[in-house]
Parts: structure tokens; C-alpha cells; sequence
């Protein structure tokens, strides 16, 4: 999982749902060493040492299972939540062999296929199941772009929502380039609602330098409803799960790509109240206008993953960078997919001919070529 809270929320439900079950399960994040009814206090030793000997049968972690240190004994199944927050290099280490040789299996999760992923989708390089029903009793979210002279009347409705007992998320993205983790920003947007528009409503402050105790204490105070209105940095964009919350507002909302714009919306929704994001922007550039709205119209991940290829473009497809046109290698668009199912069709037969392309020297050695950069996910 890409950060402490996710990983950890994964562990506390696997350990539950599975403590009937003979299967040990570890944590293992930069800041906790856990494993399920082990009494005892865990050093990175013991857990890199219980990981090496197979004794865990499933680790849950953030990256801190990608460090040379860990070595599993026998890795057959690698499943990578939220998989475009993993590069391209720490997806290739995840996926590497363990002591018995043998490279696992790989499950990619995400609520939207980065353009990367949908291009090497259509290319046929990943097999793809899609999830593309709400949970029963859950409504689409109601997702609205705001300007600047309707703001009021947005605040005035997060208050009714508020004292109805339903819950709001806050997003604010990062600025100003020296204030790498938008702590700057955050902590504005904190003051301002807390001082000014709402100062009789109780307001929890997130942000990626918080201690992973202090994240653990605003996330639950706002579980427990003990803040009404959480304030976050980007952080929030993956792991949350707070059914209580039906309200999520978007600060700056062109800053944001369309994926992580959908993730953030994701954060809201969960049960069966209806809820909303509201898409705060202070420009009037028709571009941007038709950008957002993009995320107005669709609840769909992989038509929203289509749109930011039209906007982004497809990217290094088999390389390390994940948006923007190369050079080196001209991809056909999503468009051209008569040509693109052609082309598998015929990649398809050739194999079959003959798999080690012996037959093919021309492709062969064309292939050798990428080999040392490529990583076939």
C-alpha cells in the first residue's frame, strides 16, 4: 500500500477477518513492526528474519517491503493497492524473484488506471478485470465545478450537512514549490476555516510530515466524530474509509490530475447518504473548465483514465516516465483500435509459430533492444 494509514487499515481487516484462520500476518511500514498476537516487541531484525525464514504468510506494507533488506523466502502472490502511487522501478523490484527463483504473480489495484496502465490495457500486456458496479445501497456522487461567487452558498450547504451530523473532507494542493508537502497551504486553508467560516465547528488538520501517531489521532478523532471538518493535504488520497463522511471539497481543483481528482472524490460516498465534491477553481480558462467537467460527468475510472490520455498523452508506454509524448516510440491512439487489435492479433500468431522468434530475427533483435530498459508489468 502506498502509505502507513492504508497499510495499516488493510492489516486490522485482514487480522480480523482471517483470525479464525491458521495465517500469520505481519505489518511492516517505516514507522511499525506488527505481527498478528505476537506479544512480544518487534525489531526490524526480527521482522526482516520472520519475513527471510517464511514464516509470515502474508505481509501487509507501505514501501518499506521494497528495501534490499527484505527478502522473502517463497513469493508467489504480490497485490499492489493503488498501484499508480507505485513508480515503474518499484513495481519492477516487487515483482522480482524471491529465494526460490520463481517471480510471483502480480495483482495491480487501482480506482483509476493511470494513462500508463490503460495504454499497456489496450496493448494487451495486462490481463484486466473491472469492477464497475457501486456497492448495493450506495448513490452516485453529485459532483459540481464551483467559481469563485458561488463559494458562499457551497459553505453555507457544508454547514447544513454538518449539523446534520455528516462529515467533510477538505483538499488543498501544493502551491508554493518551496513548500514541497503543502504544509503552507494546508495549514492557510485551516486558519481561514476555522476562524472565519466555520469557527463553531471542530476542524482536524492532516499532512504528510504529521508522526504516524498524530495521523493515527486525527484519523480517529474524525472516526469518532470528535472533528467535523478534516483539512488535508494530498495524503488523504488513498486509505480513508469513513462512511460518516459525505462531503468532499476540492481547493485549487485544476492543480490536480483527473486520476487523483476521481481518488479524492472516492474518499466520500461509502454509505448509503447521498454525498458530493465540489470542484473549487478560480480560473475561467475555457480549458480548464472543460477539464473538470470531465470529472463532472463521469463516475467512471477507465473513461476518466481515457480523457487524461487525450490530455496527458500516452506517456513512455514501456518506460520509466508516465506522461508525455516520446519520441523514441510512436504510440497509436486509443482510437486506432482496429489497428491496435490487428496488431495483437498478429503479435498473437506469431508466437505461436514460434515463441523464442528464431524465425523472426528482425523482431528479435529489435526486442534485445528494449530489454534493458523495459519492465512488462
Amino acid at each position: 500500500a502506498p502509505t502507513e494509514i492504508l497499510a495499516r487499515q488493510h492489516f486490522s481487516t485482514l487480522a480480523r477477518l482471517l483470525k479464525n484462520w491458521p495465517i500469520r500476518i505481519g505489518l511492516l511500514t517505516s514507522a511499525e513492526k506488527i505481527i498478528a498476537n505476537y506479544e512480544s516487541r518487534i525489531t526490524n531484525q526480527i521482522m526482516y528474519k520472520k519475513i527471510s525464514d517464511g514464516e509470515l504468510d502474508l505481509v501487509i506494507g507501505t514501501h518499506a517491503l521494497i528495501q534490499d533488506k527484505v527478502e522473502f523466502k517463497n513469493l508467489g502472490l504480490v497485490i499492489i493497492d493503488e498501484q499508480h502511487r507505485f513508480g515503474v522501478e518499484q513495481r519492477k523490484k516487487l515483482k522480482s524473484p524471491g529465494h526460490n527463483k520463481l517471480i510471483p504473480h502480480l495483482l495491480s489495484m487501482t480506482a483509476t488506471p493511470i494513462p500508463r496502465s490503460l495504454a499497456l490495457t489496450v496493448y494487451g500486456d495486462l490481463d484486466l478485470s473491472v469492477i464497475n458496479e457501486l456497492p448495493q445501497g450506495r448513490k452516485k456522487i453529485k459532483t459540481e465545478v464551483v467559481p469563485p461567487e458561488h463559494r458562499p452558498e457551497k459553505y453555507k450547504f457544508v454547514l447544513d450537512r454538518i449539523n446534520d451530523g455528516q462529515q467533510v473532507f477538505v483538499i488543498c494542493p501544493l502551491i508554493d514549490l518551496s513548500d514541497k508537502l503543502g504544509i503552507k497551504a494546508v495549514k492557510d486553508e485551516f486558519e481561514k476555516l476555522d476562524k472565519k467560516i466555520f469557527p463553531k465547528v471542530p476542524i482536524g488538520l492532516m499532512h504528510g510530515k504529521l508522526k504516524s501517531r498524530d495521523k493515527e489521532r486525527v484519523m480517529q478523532d474524525f472516526l469518532d466524530k470528535k472533528t467535523m471538518i478534516m483539512v488535508s493535504t494530498p495524503v488523504i488520497e488513498v486509505g480513508i474509509d469513513m462512511p460518516n463522511a459525505t462531503v468532499m471539497m476540492i481547493e485549487s481543483a485544476e492543480r490536480f490530475g483527473l486520476a487523483q481528482l476521481h481518488q479524492f472524490r472516492g474518499r466520500v460516498g461509502r454509505s448509503d447518504k447521498q454525498s458530493y465534491c465540489f470542484l473549487f477553481t478560480e480560473s475561467a480558462a475555457a480549458e480548464t473548465i472543460k477539464r473538470l467537467q470531465t470529472v463532472v460527468k463521469s463516475n467512471d475510472g477507465f473513461a476518466l483514465a481515457e480523457a487524461d490520455l487525450e490530455f496527458r498523452g500516452p506517456g513512455e508506454v514501456y518506460g520509466i516516465k508516465q506522461s508525455g509524448y516520446r519520441d523514441e516510440l510512436k504510440v497509436a491512439k486509443l482510437t486506432d483500435y482496429i489497428i491496435i487489435k490487428k496488431s495483437k492479433t498478429a503479435a498473437d500468431e506469431i508466437i505461436k509459430i514460434d515463441a523464442e522468434l528464431n524465425k523472426f530475427p528482425l523482431i528479435k533483435n529489435r526486442l534485445k533492444k528494449f530489454e534493458a530498459s523495459v519492465h512488462f508489468e
